[in-house]
């Protein structure tokens, strides 16, 4: 039986080729071609010496009739370069923001772009498995989730359904630097990011409305107030975000209301294969070169909050991994072909 043919836009980014790298023990799949930006006319081997056995080209556009791409470019960009695609009916998996909003008009205000296809954003399906699989497995374009909101929204989504919290959600999250992507950025440089810790986008950071936009959904009724700051840390890869939130009213703060919110989270994520509720707080090189997010629930009896630490690989979870789920369920493998390494520690 023919294999999946597998189309890669902008196969030289950091999660371009952490597609390559997963997609490669994916036993359905074929890679016909990858283009890149600055790097075309070269080998992909030459770029990457660790693909020593996949002999393709780094194209300038895409080349070759293909079943689902991949689109790994920054958002504006990543849009216009899918449209023929989608016009095609060729499943699309965009790791960019460029369909993860349902409002045309937030573009403008976080990303500095119209879209140039609003129409396609109720159609787009967004690609957080955990929440929205039964609609991946029936459409032809998913929009990826962003790194920091798969990490924020699967650690708040039991607490948001269920109404354990009050609207006040406070999320404080750390990622490596590659969450920057492979082009120059001065924040990124070494001597800039190496023994250092900084805060950004203090007045709004563009994933905010995505994590807005899929927790009200998940409980419309509940007044939602989100603080998301992020800060980058002097490592390669990984996602910890620490979320905090006042209890509702329907949980006196005791030991046993602890044990319900630790016993609800569990059953939230029961069937699912790549999120798993831990007895002790995750660290980063917990889901390093994994698909899983782990998530630690707990109860501050002091204040009266609930606590939630996440962690996953902004690589994988946060992009590409999380793309090949996506793609799975699509195309209707196995949820966790190619995806089901433990993680590289320490």
């Amino acid at each position: 039986m023919s294999k999946t043919r597998i189309g890669i836009i902008n196969i030289t980014s950091y999660a371009g080729s952490e597609l390559v790298r997963l997609l490669h023990y994916h036993p359905e799949t074929q890679l016909v071609w990858g283009t890149g930006r600055g790097l075309a006319g070269t080998k992909l081997n030459e770029v990457f010496p660790q693909f020593t056995d996949i002999d393709i080209p780094v194209l300038p556009e895409p080349s070759g009739e293909v079943d689902i791409v991949f689109s790994a470019l920054p958002h504006k960009a990543s849009a216009e370069a899918l449209l023929p695609f989608v016009g095609k009916n060729v499943a699309v998996v965009d790791i960019s923001a460029d369909f993860r909003l349902k409002d045309a008009g937030e573009y403008p205000r976080w990303y500095d772009f119209n879209h140039p296809a609003p129409e396609l954003l109720g159609r787009a399906v967004y690609g957080l498995p955990e929440l929205h699989r039964k609609q991946i497995t029936n459409t032809r374009l998913v929009a990826n989730p962003g790194c920091y909101p798969t990490s924020a929204i699967l650690a708040l989504a039991p607490a948001v359904k269920e109404g354990l919290v009050n609207g006040d959600i406070i999320i404080d999250s750390k990622s490596g630097v590659s969450g920057a992507g492979r082009a120059l950025n001065m924040n990124a440089h070494y001597s800039e990011a190496n023994e250092n810790l900084s805060a950004y986008a203090l007045s709004g950071h563009r994933h905010l409305p995505e994590i807005t936009q899929e927790l009200n959904l998940l409980n419309p009724s509940l007044d939602l107030s989100v603080t998301f700051l992020p800060h980058l840390v002097p490592m390669t890869r990984g996602i910890l975000s620490s979320c905090y939130a006042g209890l509702s009213g329907k949980f006196p703060v005791n030991e046993n209301s602890k044990k319900e919110i630790i016993s609800i989270y569990k059953d939230f994520y029961k069937s699912e294969p790549f999120v798993k509720v831990v007895q002790t707080p995750p660290q980063t090189k917990h889901t390093m070169g994994t698909n899983l997010c782990l998530i630690h629930p707990t109860v501050d009896m002091r204040t009266g909050r609930l606590i939630v630490i996440s962690c996953l690989d902004n690589l994988v979870k946060g992009a590409s991994g999380q793309a090949i789920q996506n793609m799975n369920l699509m195309l209707g493998f196995p949820e966790t072909t190619a995806l089901e390494a433990f993680s590289i520690y320490p």
